[in-house]
């Protein structure tokens, strides 16, 4: 199962970075006021940081004072990575960086949580985490150059962690979290369904409208996701 989630984190890195080599990397992107440039950058250094995470855990926790102190300074320090490099020399970094890590997270002993900012995760988990977030941000790209790119069975990752993040949603906005289970049937890529829970509550659509939702890449009314009861519709 990891050997595979690798592959679909390699492959994600692969497609977006087709994109970002015939982009202009001052190109403005949704997520204002960041550029491809800033994109890369801040995917390029995460990279870098669970790397860390995954193969010097001791060195990792050592910079997290720094982060508690200044989250958000933290964040925008990741821009420099990429502000000063040609665009070569920034996806030969970018790409050698991808696949350190995912060297890294492969050699993780079964049963080890890998620290981050938030708690710490599987191997799985953490990889998973990474496709989800070269997905969203990729999308920032493909929605600045203007142009659409094919939904894949790796959108399953996204979903899958959507879901299982639900509760979180409400957590991070000091919300409780309502009682109750909503399901959620997608249709996949290939046209097949994906489902995850059970009961009367349910959002149901397209696997790439619930994956643009959950990372907030849409409005939910630009989406043809359809909620069925009260705890499926405050959700979304």
């Amino acid at each position: 199962m990891l050997d595979a989630l690798l592959d679909d984190l390699r492959a994600e890195h692969d497609d977006l970075r087709r994109y970002v080599a015939t982009a202009d990397l001052g190109l403005a992107v949704p997520a204002e006021p960041w550029d491809v440039r800033d994109t890369v950058s801040h995917l390029l250094v995460g990279d870098e940081k669970a790397l860390l995470a995954a193969a010097a855990p001791d060195a990792f926790a050592a910079e997290l004072p720094q982060v508690i102190a200044d989250p958000q300074g933290f964040i925008d320090s990741w821009l420099e990575a990429g502000r000063h490099l040609s665009k070569e020399a920034l996806l030969e970094r970018w790409t050698a960086g991808l696949e350190a890590l995912a060297t890294a997270i492969g050699k993780v002993p079964e049963g080890t949580k890998i620290p981050w900012y938030g708690p710490p995760m599987s191997p799985a988990s953490f990889a998973t985490a990474r496709v989800m977030e070269y997905w969203a941000h990729g999308q920032d790209v493909v929605d600045a150059l203007g142009v659409s790119r094919p939904p894949t069975a790796r959108l399953r990752h996204i979903c899958h962690l959507g879901y299982r993040t639900r509760g979180f949603s409400y957590a991070v906005r000091g919300l409780p979290v309502p009682e109750g289970e909503v399901r959620v049937s997608l249709v996949a890529p290939d046209g097949s369904t994906w489902e995850w829970g059970s009961g009367p509550d349910a959002v149901e659509g397209t696997a790439e409208d619930f994956a643009l939702r959950v990372t907030q890449r849409r409005h939910r009314r630009d989406t043809g996701l359809v909620a069925t009861g009260p705890l499926a519709d405050d959700w979304l």
